[in-house]
């Protein structure tokens, strides 16, 4: 069963909602407006979001643009009262997986989140690897984001720009504005293994890294740069 987040403003409706999918078996934490949803959610915990759109602090759009923008491995299902073919269409544009609105069955809501949770539990939705520039972080899919050390960055922007390529040790030497005919490689390999364990004590996520012998690294996932 799911860990779904719940945003709903109504109180009536937002604790009818929570009993209701808790039915089926679904952990509901849920919140009455944006400020409670930012300090609520939970990256790689909650797997499913339902989101009104009409929110008494902002406008739920925004939620879902910014969920997206993060690579999350989320499921999105708005809940709402806009029925227009022009609401329905903005939403599904900004990344919901589904449209429902308010007068709709609950059976189609229940039956959608759980279409939803077994296709994400099967790994149909997937997210890249996302190395932000501008915070110097490492994202991982659905995971919190990692702080990186201006080596650490430099490396792994070395590699994302293979995009899934083998990349050189000369390559990352160069990044990192060495001579590669005075560098000590013993330097890089403990670079990547202080990476690795970077990645894994902080997410319990392997860093998806080959290493091809006496050439050098590919990134084995599907990578982003922002």
């Amino acid at each position: 069963m799911a860990q779904i987040i719940l945003l709903e403003d109504e109180r009536i409706l937002r604790e009818d909602l929570t009993e209701f999918l808790a039915g089926f078996g679904h952990s509901v934490q849920a919140v009455g407006s944006i400020a409670e949803f930012e300090r609520s959610f939970a990256p790689g915990s909650h797997l499913i979001a339902i989101l009104d759109l009409g929110l008494p602090d902002g406008e739920g759009m925004d939620i879902i643009a910014r969920l997206r923008r993060d690579h999350l491995r989320l499921g999105i299902i708005v809940l709402t009262a806009r029925s227009s073919t022009r609401d329905k269409v903005a939403g599904l544009q900004s990344g919901a997986d589904h449209y429902l609105t308010k007068t709709a069955d609950l059976d189609i809501l229940a039956a959608t989140v759980e279409s939803l949770a077994r296709r994400l539990d099967l790994g149909g939705v997937r997210g890249d690897w996302v190395l932000d520039d501008l915070k110097r972080q490492l994202i991982a899919p659905g995971l919190p984001p990692i702080e990186l050390s201006a080596q650490d960055y430099t490396v792994l922007r070395a590699i994302f720009d293979g995009q899934g390529q083998s990349v050189s040790k000369q390559e990352i030497v160069a990044a990192l504005g060495e001579d590669f005919m005075a560098y000590d490689l013993r330097r890089l390999d403990t670079q990547i293994n202080r990476l690795r364990r970077k990645v894994l004590d902080a997410t319990g996520a392997d860093l998806p890294l080959k290493t091809l012998r006496n050439e050098g690294y590919q990134f084995c996932e599907a990578v982003a740069l922002r």
